[in-house]
């Protein structure tokens, strides 16, 4: 095996004092003067439904909750207090108050990495607040073949809904035709009876999973357009992603052409890049060129605003080209 490897200004929130103007560059969208605070529901049992799709057994929602938020893997480009900052406000608390207003508005899934911690909070989430959210996690891909094929196991008994290969690994294991061991993988995560998927950040990886016919349920791959004021120059589009410039989808016209041809569920993410793109326009692109889901990085008080915006999305892309897989 291989080894392990914005939003809206805070005018509402006490955050301002601490992070100052300068945190709009990372996570911080476009202030809304008709924006309202979302207060934390006592129940997320009355959740109205959006609109959901399946990958495997499962319905999921279009919009699928993000967790580099909560589980501090902010990409801040080179403001490196960010992630200390986003520590101090989403506490193990306010983790599953954002969760179950995530809920409160309809969402009903959360990607995450398989770490011991935040799979904590989910899981007394779940067991202590009566949470109802699907977990699909990324387990990291290291040790012997029968330490992760145990790791697997064990996740799945311990209530995780499916499985990827993070794109930090599909990236490199496609790079280095790790057909086999993409394929032993899958197979592990499919003998739990959960989804199995792949995700990249590189297009390289979509591409060599269906040369290969590698038996992915589904692909994660990032995806957002280049109409923002710090978007790369054609010179610096180097590598597959960057953080400065920041981008994470090299040639978003060339993804969505590729994946009309993809008759697999496709989850979109990175669609702001990374708090660069206001969601009205990244979730109105990525639906609308293909996306069949969409997973976003959301404070607490922006998830009611994000769900209205990806509900008109949606109706948006109704007539799309590329079909809805899912």
């Amino acid at each position: 095996m291989i080894q392990k490897m914005n939003r809206r200004e805070f005018t509402k929130s006490s955050l301002l004092a601490a992070a100052g103007s300068a945190f709009t560059l990372n996570a911080v969208r476009t202030a809304n003067a008709d924006d309202k605070a979302v207060p934390a529901p006592k129940s997320a049992d009355a959740a109205p439904l959006f609109p959901q799709g399946k990958i495997g057994k499962l319905s999921i929602s279009r919009l699928i909750m993000g967790s580099n938020l909560i589980t501090f893997y902010v990409h801040a480009r080179d403001l490196n207090f960010v992630n200390e900052l986003t520590k101090h406000y989403n506490t193990d608390d306010k983790i599953m108050e954002t969760l179950a207003i995530a809920e409160k508005n309809g969402i009903n899934t959360i990607m995450t990495q398989a770490d011991d911690k935040y799979l904590g909070i989910l899981k007394k989430y779940r067991n202590e607040r009566g949470g109802k959210l699907h977990w699909i996690v990324a387990p990291m891909i290291a040790g012997s073949t029968e330490d992760f094929n145990e790791r697997v196991r064990k996740l799945a008994m311990e209530g995780v809904d499916g499985m990827y290969i993070h794109g930090a690994q599909g990236d490199p294991l496609t790079a280095d035709g790790k057909k086999d061991l993409i394929a032993r993988v899958l197979e592990q995560i499919k003998r739990q009876d959960i989804p199995a998927g792949v995700g990249g950040h590189d297009l390289n990886t979509i591409k060599y999973c269906e040369d290969n016919k590698i038996e992915a349920d589904f692909y994660v791959k990032t995806f957002h357009h280049h109409n923002y004021p710090s978007a790369p120059k054609p010179e610096d589009l180097k590598g597959a992603t960057s953080e400065v410039p920041g981008y994470w989808c090299k040639n978003p016209r060339e993804t969505a052409d590729f994946m009309k041809n993809v008759k697999k569920p496709w989850i979109a993410f990175k669609v702001m890049a990374a708090g660069a793109i206001p969601p009205r326009s990244a979730f109105t692109y990525s639906y609308q060129n293909g996306a069949d889901f969409i997973l976003a990085g959301m404070y607490d008080f922006e998830i009611a605003e994000d769900v209205a915006i990806a509900r008109k999305a949606l109706d948006g892309a109704a007539k799309r080209d590329r079909p809805w897989y899912g």
